[in-house]
C-alpha cells in the first residue's frame, strides 16, 4: 500500500492512496504511461492575455539552484537528464493583478506547473521559490496558490473513477 502519486509541498487537493500493493502498482503504471487526467487550479501573477495555451519545453535541474527545475528554450543546450514537459492552461477569470487558471499537465515532472508558469513570466501567486522578487501576493496567502482539483483514473476493477476537490 502507499501513495500513488505525489503533490508538491504546499499544494492542496487530491492525493490518491492505494490500500493494497497490487492496486498501488496498477495505479502507478497509469501515471507512468500518462493515462491519468489531472487538472489543477492555479493563480498566476499578472494578466495572461491568451484565453488558453500550451507550454512545451525540456525540464531539468537548474544549474543555478539544485532545488529548482529550469525550462530550457529550444535554442539552449539542455542537460541529458532534461525531460519533456507539457502543460496546458485555460483562463477561468482575470483579476487586476492575477489570472485564475485551470491547468492540465500532460507529463508529470517535478515542479512542472511552477516552472512553466515562471517560464512564461507569470509565476504562481505566493510561490517563494519560483516567483519574482516583485511578484504580488494576495493578502493572507502563505503558500503557492496551486490546487489539485480533478483526477480521472481507471481502478483495478476496471471502473473509471473521477475525483473532484473544490478550492
Amino acid at each position: 500500500y502507499g501513495v500513488v502519486h505525489r503533490l508538491e509541498k504546499d499544494t492542496s487537493g487530491i492525493l490518491l492512496i492505494a490500500k493494497k500493493r497490487e492496486a498501488l502498482i496498477f495505479l502507478q503504471k497509469q501515471f507512468k504511461s500518462r493515462e491519468v487526467e489531472k487538472k489543477y487550479i492555479a493563480l498566476a501573477t499578472g494578466i495572461i492575455k491568451e484565453d488558453n495555451g500550451s507550454i512545451e519545453t525540456l525540464l531539468g535541474r537548474s544549474p543555478a539552484d539544485p532545488r529548482k527545475q529550469k525550462a530550457y528554450l529550444p535554442t539552449e543546450k539542455a542537460p541529458q537528464s532534461a525531460r519533456e514537459g507539457i502543460t496546458e492552461y485555460k483562463v477561468l477569470e482575470r483579476f487586476s493583478e492575477y489570472t485564475l487558471l485551470e491547468v492540465k499537465i500532460k507529463t508529470g515532472r517535478k515542479h512542472q506547473i511552477r516552472c512553466h508558469l515562471t517560464y512564461i513570466h507569470h509565476p504562481l501567486a505566493g510561490d517563494k521559490m519560483y516567483g519574482f522578487k516583485d511578484s504580488p501576493t494576495p493578502f493572507g496567502l502563505r503558500r503557492q496558490f496551486l490546487h489539485a482539483s480533478y483526477l480521472k483514473i481507471k481502478l483495478p476493477s476496471g471502473v473509471v473513477k473521477e475525483f473532484n476537490s473544490e478550492l
